[in-house]
């Protein structure tokens, strides 16, 4: 638990400093209630909806998996193999659609959350079970709800900048021991892209469908692993 002091540290502090500089609106929190439930809706089938989030669905899928290969290296356990990633991606799934059933927004895996269990190194199940129920707790109280509202967007980009820091340093842990030869010009092209692509804001956009970020970038990179040549040259190498 002393690991986390660090980062808790950071909010708070990010967080007074917020209030003594007048940022900081507590009237949501006063008017808010004690106790209230989420809105519920019904939900309704639209084959528009579907042929739109077919190719949004890409970038979850490829986070899913990097957020899999990351945990792997904090637990130093391999769930592609068990429970396999077949099974992890249906969690995702029935999770989608459980939360869709209800009227609530898709789900998925949280590049967050693997980026605070790979600085804490907390990989206790348990942990992450307490974790859940608090939050399902705290959405239902509703002062405890509008008082997180209330965190400026500069201090949540702070701690984001450090855990989406750390799942980098993990992705490039995980190429080092894998014994990934990143002096492959392949392989510098293919890391170089999806970087500039990633952090540089590229988008591609068809219609209303914008195609941008991790989605891209994943895409971009597993594109070019396909279509460069070299590819099972460099699979031999990695296995010898």
């Amino acid at each position: 638990m002393l690991k986390l002091i660090p980062v808790f540290c950071g909010i708070i502090t990010g967080y007074a400093a917020a209030v003594v500089l007048g940022l900081i609106d507590f009237s949501p929190v006063a008017a808010a209630p004690w106790f209230s439930l989420p809105q519920f809706v019904t939900p309704s089938f639209s084959w528009e909806a579907v042929v739109f989030m077919i190719p949004v669905a890409i970038a979850p899928v490829i986070e899913h998996i990097g957020d899999i290969y990351a945990i792997n290296e904090v637990t130093g356990k391999d769930f592609v193999k068990d429970p396999g990633l077949h099974r992890t991606m249906l969690g995702d799934g029935i999770a989608c659609i459980t939360a869709g059933l209800i009227g609530g927004p898709p789900v998925t895996t949280y590049s967050e959350v693997t980026g605070a269990i790979s600085l804490t190194k907390i990989t206790d199940p348990a942990v992450i079970r307490i974790a859940a129920l608090t939050g399902i707790v705290f959405s239902i109280l509703g002062k405890i709800s509008a008082l997180l509202k209330t965190i400026p967007s500069s201090v949540l980009g702070g701690i984001m900048l450090l855990l989406f820091g750390t799942i980098a340093s993990v992705g490039i842990s995980n190429l080092i021991q894998n014994r990934v030869n990143m002096g492959n010009p392949r392989n510098m092209i293919i890391a170089s892209l999806i970087l500039t692509f990633g952090i540089g804001g590229a988008a591609l956009e068809f219609g209303e469908f914008t195609l941008a970020g991790i989605g891209l970038a994943a895409l971009l990179g597993v594109v070019l692993n396909l279509v460069l040549p070299g590819r099972e040259k460099e699979e031999m190498h990695n296995i010898g």
